[in-house]
């Protein structure tokens, strides 16, 4: 398969949402985001669906005595820790956010990047990044994606499925590696020339306060988004995809939105370009 393809044969729309692993803990969420992709799908829009598994990975590193290790936000993954990640992204999250859509009548498509070499990647070199201070960072079996498998995201598609991914990357040596699902996320949409790209997050959007619900900003423009990152009211694991989202506003995605699911109409709100939920983030 070429997987530089472009996904131009099939004139629907294309979004591509990343869902973070802390939605399948709660139980309204869980039910909105299949009810939310429903709603995609019945406006004709084809749906891919990346997953993390944060909170999953973490708890069963503490039951096996091993200490998670993050730096603003992403992840440190030694050979140890990548057996539990395989485990957990694929035997446990996967398949429980493909149990609940099906139930909920989402004809979805569970994988990960290593199947069909979906996701390609090689390995990260020590490097710098924000709120991480100057020096560069060993991230370990972290991988940087390279390419994805274009054409092989269009046959599923095209077969009406809702391809639901599990974030890992494969290099041509047969090497698997932890890949951060909010970078992975903004290259499939990227290189799927999608229209919509939405981060799931049980927090539901940027806030000024975290802990004052009315302080979400509806939306924030590029310079304001980073002015919020270097001040330190953007933080943790909001950094990395904001800074996606921010990387992905030049290549010709449309909107881009930071959202939670308690809403089953969010997805196709967002669509419309309504600021009604969560944050959208715009070039200007």
């Amino acid at each position: 398969m070429n997987d530089q393809a472009n996904s131009g044969s099939d004139s629907r729309r294309l979004a591509v949402i990343k869902v973070g692993g802390d939605i399948l803990l709660d139980e309204i969420q869980r039910s909105g985001l299949a009810k939310n992709i429903i709603g995609l799908l019945n406006e004709n829009w084809r749906v891919v669906v990346l997953h993390g598994g944060g909170p999953q990975l973490s708890a069963m590193q503490s039951r096996c005595g091993i200490e998670p290790r993050k730096v603003a936000g992403r992840r440190i993954t030694s050979q140890e820790d990548l057996v539990l990640v395989k485990q957990v992204l694929c035997g446990q999250v996967n398949v429980d956010l493909v149990s609940i859509m099906q139930a909920n009548g989402v004809d979805a498509f569970g994988c990960h990047g290593a199947s069909g070499k979906l996701i390609q990647a090689e390995k990260r070199p020590p490097t710098k990044v924000s709120g991480g201070g100057s020096e560069p960072i060993d991230f370990g079996q972290v991988g940087d994606v390279t390419s994805i498998n274009t054409e092989l995201l269009d046959s599923l598609l095209s077969d009406n499925v809702v391809p639901v991914i599990a974030s890992l990357g494969i290099n041509a040596k047969g090497d698997v590696f932890n890949i951060n699902a909010d970078t992975t996320v903004v290259q499939i949409a990227q290189q799927m020339s999608a229209e919509l790209l939405i981060f799931v997050t049980g927090i539901g959007g940027i806030f000024h306060d975290i802990k004052d619900p009315n302080s979400r900003f509806p939306s924030l423009d590029a310079t304001a988004a980073r002015q919020h990152i270097n001040s330190g009211v953007i933080v943790d694991g909001m950094i990395p995809k904001v800074e996606e989202a921010l990387s992905l506003l030049e290549s010709g995605v449309d909107t881009i939105a930071i959202v939670d699911t308690r809403d089953a109409s969010a997805f196709n709100s967002i669509a419309k370009g309504n600021a009604d939920y969560g944050t959208l983030i715009r070039a200007s």
